[in-house]
């Protein structure tokens, strides 16, 4: 049985109605954060490093360079494992800091994404990560205690590293309440998480591990999905053709969202340098962001939907084709966010255990 893991972004809340204990508990997210930022660059630096040294021609011969333990291999040159390494450095620059729990999982999320592009680092395919300042902040999901609900079972308490903090899941339509609901009863399993902290508020970022029970597919069916000028998708299983979206209801709202953006950017030219700058970063900055949550959100309903249909027809292949006519037409291909809406199906579809093939 194949495992899946899978994230749920869950606002939090500071569990507390002290107003100085909460910005004490804001400064320390926004300080553990940078120590992040910092580590992060650290860690690719060193391990890059260390990789580099076999290409360095100008030592002697007799220099051995093999990166190994020392004390396990003779021809080693290190004195703990390549893992370990960068954890030192870690250590010995910020414990004190930061709860070590947290540079630790860091360490271990970004080697393995280190050696897992090594390749592609080696042969410049890929350049070496560049961290941002809003970096997640990880964490063990054994770092969470005390995890609990309240009397409605709308509110889940927990502290992480001895912060207090509350959920706030709003009109949950989604699988947030019933899979905390499940970790609380010790159903499921929290893997490796982080915390993010976006505009002043604070989320948790919950990778849930489940076994994935192979669904009743059928190898011999084969789905038929591809954009159209009219829906978002049409599929076609069989005899049986299915429109999931519609012109109207999708591009009404963006169009609307992208009106208003273009009015406000006409406004700016009569505007002072000072209001100018003020504007492009508060309400011009909003509807964008507006209009991406907008167009992400119809891509997740979508291909939810596509999956759905795919499982219900027993479909164990999609293949996803792209019309001419669409592929001729720009405006559809940019409003209809395509290769967002894909990329969202492929992951689904893996999820689900359906094979996707795109023509």
């Amino acid at each position: 049985m194949e495992t899946i893991f899978f994230t749920r972004k869950i606002q939090l809340k500071i569990d507390s109605t002290d107003p100085e204990y909460c910005e004490k508990v804001f400064k320390t997210l926004y300080g553990w954060r940078q120590i992040c930022f910092k580590a992060s660059n650290l860690i690719f630096t060193h391990h890059y490093l260390q990789q580099q040294l076999k290409e360095i021609i100008y030592l002697s011969d007799e220099t051995k360079v093999k990166l190994a333990n020392a004390n396990r291999d003779q021809d080693g040159i290190l004195s703990t494992s390549r893992m370990n390494t960068s954890y030192q450095i870690l250590a010995k620059n910020f414990k004190g800091s930061i709860p070590m729990h947290i540079m630790s999982s860091l360490n271990c999320s970004l080697v393995s994404t280190f050696n897992k592009n090594l390749v592609s680092y080696i042969t410049g395919e890929k350049t070496l990560p560049n961290f941002k300042k809003d970096i997640p902040i990880p964490f063990k999901g054994t770092d969470i205690k005390s995890l609990c609900q309240d009397s409605t079972c709308t509110i889940f308490y927990f502290k992480l590293f001895d912060i207090p903090f509350k959920t706030y899941l709003g009109r949950d339509f989604s699988d947030k309440r019933a899979l905390l609901e499940r970790l609380v009863k010790k159903e499921i399993k929290l893997c490796t998480s982080s915390l993010v902290i976006e505009k002043g508020k604070i989320f948790l970022m919950a990778v849930f591990e489940k076994e994935n029970k192979p669904l009743p597919l059928d190898e011999n069916i084969i789905a038929e999905a591809s954009l159209s000028l009219d829906y978002p998708i049409m599929l076609t299983v069989g005899k049986t053709r299915y429109t999931i979206g519609n012109k109207d209801e999708f591009l009404y709202k963006r169009l609307s969202i992208q009106a208003a953006i273009q009015r406000k950017k006409n406004a700016v030219s009569f505007m002072n340098k000072k209001t100018k700058k003020r504007f492009k970063e508060n309400t011009i900055a909003g509807l964008q962001d507006a209009e991406k949550r907008y167009v992400n959100q119809k891509q997740h309903l979508y291909s939810k939907r596509l999956i759905e249909l795919c499982i219900k027809n027993q479909a164990a292949t999609l293949l996803l084709v792209s019309d001419q006519k669409v592929q001729e037409n720009s405006f559809i291909l940019r409003n209809w966010g395509a290769a967002g809406l894909k990329d969202k199906i492929q992951r689904k579809a893996a999820g689900a255990g359906i094979t996707v093939i795109v023509e």
